[in-house]
């Protein structure tokens, strides 16, 4: 264990020199530099990065920074006093000027290199090199590691400029797309989803970049203007960002016999992965074979969990490929993702994305991601047949893992003890032929209502009266299943601490990036209230505001219902 890990601290973080103390590089320290690279940071242009597991890099800061937002829940946490956000010194390193930051920090932040394979598809020659090694973090540099009160954080700018990865953009993000990241992970993290965090969002009030989008009414399916739009940097926070297309572009480099030390890297950077983010579920001591053993179980757990609870709130990634999937196992890359509210099974918010990461396939998406995965620990297997033997059972076992995982989710969100599987389809059925809208259906049944009225409110169309006979039907088996012997409001307790009320709906946080673009963020700050606490009853302007159905004018609507990954 790195002897910083054992930094702890209980006072409260009012300062940028408070936090400094903090700082641990353990990436930086214990894993390779990329050996072409600068020493200083100066590294902005594409090209390609044959070895090393990182480049240092310099982020470019936005002009003219201005506060948008910050995560109170987050701060808290991690004992930083609110008046932190509003320091200089704070403002200018999370608007990428790490030009003046007190030691021990760097003044150097760094990325990382990885490959892709899109439904378990290996893909190289998208890349401007055509050959995969021109695969990265963009735009995204880390900027900071910090242990507080022992729970290890890394600390990323969106936006931050270009890097070797950048592939000829410009390295930024704009304030739509940052607004939408910033508040989906506090909301995700209140949902009880696995995630990254927001830590703060700064936006430029000078610097400006075009990006392609829908006009006003668009109908289209790809975006149809140039718009012009303000930059922004979120800082996004996790235990770490490595992701499964990042030990993807290790093992391929074993695999192609790329340089001399291609296994030794592979290695180090699974083991850098357990110790950032699995050393509470893996012994130290055991071998390294049996340690990538306990690895691929503890991810296998952690993903299923995590594609569970996706479902479970109506969260479609939308672009799953393995380079969207942190090795972690929780949410990452909020890009072209959405909410399902007419409920469709094959919801897909992304033009690009197609049925393969629609919402009801992401268990299967994720199995493509969990076999990379288990690709990329493979090679370090082969002389040790017993461990090889335990990995291939934990390997071959995810589809009967995700398939209990999931019922368990269903059972929970109906209130039952045992799921009934053919409750369950003829339930999914009747939303569709209805045209429900998820969220407030399941809320609505969190009521334990006695009759199709309870849950009429989550109706897009008044069904027939087969329908509505049906219905009547599946109410009255569904009760007759729940458990009711501690009570009814217990039953519709436990359900309400699984389906919430207040969910992402794009037509409502629309307009809060649109205000926020001329330079008003009252509507984003009451959306992050409301976000942050999904599941409780809010006050009654709230409710009429934020727990209703879609507007007929928002469907089929271009950067609402759908929307390209531009941002």
């Amino acid at each position: 264990m790195n002897k910083h890990h054992q930094k702890e601290t209980s006072a409260t973080t009012i300062t940028l020199k408070d936090l400094a103390q903090l700082a641990d590089y353990s990436l930086m320290e214990s894993l390779n530099s990329d050996p072409q690279a600068t020493t200083n940071g100066e590294d902005h242009e594409p090209r390609q990065v044959f070895s090393g597991h990182y480049v240092p890099v310099k982020p470019t800061p936005i002009r003219n920074p201005v506060y948008v937002a910050h995560s109170k829940a987050l701060f808290q946490t991690l004992a930083f006093d609110d008046s932190l956000a509003l320091t200089e010194d704070f403002i200018r390193l999370f608007s990428g000027d790490v030009s003046h930051v007190p030691e021990p920090m760097r003044q150097t932040g760094w990325a990382t290199g990885y490959a892709l394979s899109i439904f378990g598809n290996e893909y190289t020659e998208q890349c401007p090199f055509q050959t995969g090694n021109g695969y990265g973090d963009g735009r995204a540099i880390s900027v900071l590691e910090a242990v507080i009160n022992g729970q290890r954080w890394e600390m990323q700018l969106k936006g931050g400029g270009r890097t070797p990865y950048c592939r000829g953009a410009d390295g930024r993000a704009v304030l739509r797309s940052s607004i939408r990241e910033f508040l989906a992970q506090e909301h995700m993290h209140a949902l009880g989803v696995p995630t990254s965090r927001s830590l703060c969002l700064f936006a430029s009030q000078s610097e400006r970049v075009n990006r392609p989008w829908y006009s006003d009414d668009s109908h289209s399916t790809d975006p149809d203007v140039l718009v012009s739009e303000p930059v922004a940097i979120s800082t996004r926070v996790a235990p770490s960002f490595l992701r499964v297309g990042q030990l993807e572009l290790f093992s391929r480099r074993v695999r192609n016999n790329a340089h001399a030390k291609a296994q030794e890297e592979l290695e180090m950077l699974l083991l850098h992965l357990i110790d950032r983010e699995y050393q509470h579920d893996i012994n130290k001591e055991a071998s390294t074979a049996n340690k990538l053993v306990a690895l691929a179980g503890a991810f296998r757990h952690r993903l299923t969990s995590l594609v569970a609870d996706w479902l479970r709130v109506g969260y479609c990634q939308g672009n799953f490929n393995s380079d969207n999937c942190a090795a972690g196992g929780f949410t990452l890359d909020y890009g072209p993702f959405g909410f399902c509210e007419r409920f469709d099974p094959v919801f897909q918010p992304w033009t690009g994305g197609g049925r393969h990461f629609s919402f009801l396939n992401q268990p299967l998406a994720a199995e493509k991601n969990f076999e990379t995965f288990c690709t990329t620990l493979a090679p370090l297997l082969v002389n040790d047949a017993d461990a090889e033997t335990q990995f291939n059972e934990i390997r071959y076992g995810f589809s009967a893992l995700m398939e209990e995982k999931i019922e368990e989710m269903w059972a929970a969100k109906l209130g039952l003890d045992v799921l009934d599987s053919e409750l369950l389809l003829q339930l999914l059925k009747l939303m569709v032929q209805t045209s429900v809208d998820y969220t407030i259906f399941f809320r609505q049944l969190s009521h334990i209502p006695d009759d199709i009225k309870g849950v009429q409110k989550s109706f897009y169309r008044t069904p027939s009266s087969e329908l509505q006979e049906q219905w009547s039907q599946w109410l009255q088996t569904w009760r007759t299943q729940i458990n009711t012997d501690q009570g009814i409001e217990l039953v519709s307790n436990k359900m309400k601490k699984v389906n919430p009320k207040y969910i992402w709906r794009e037509w409502l946080v629309v307009p809060a990036y649109q205000q926020a673009m001329k330079g008003d963020f009252t509507l984003m700050h009451e959306l992050q209230t409301v976000l942050t606490e999904p599941f409780e009853e809010q006050s009654k302007e709230i409710e009429e505001k934020y727990y209703h159905l879609r507007p007929p004018e928002f469907f089929q609507a271009g950067g609402i219902s759908h929307y390209s990954c531009s941002s």
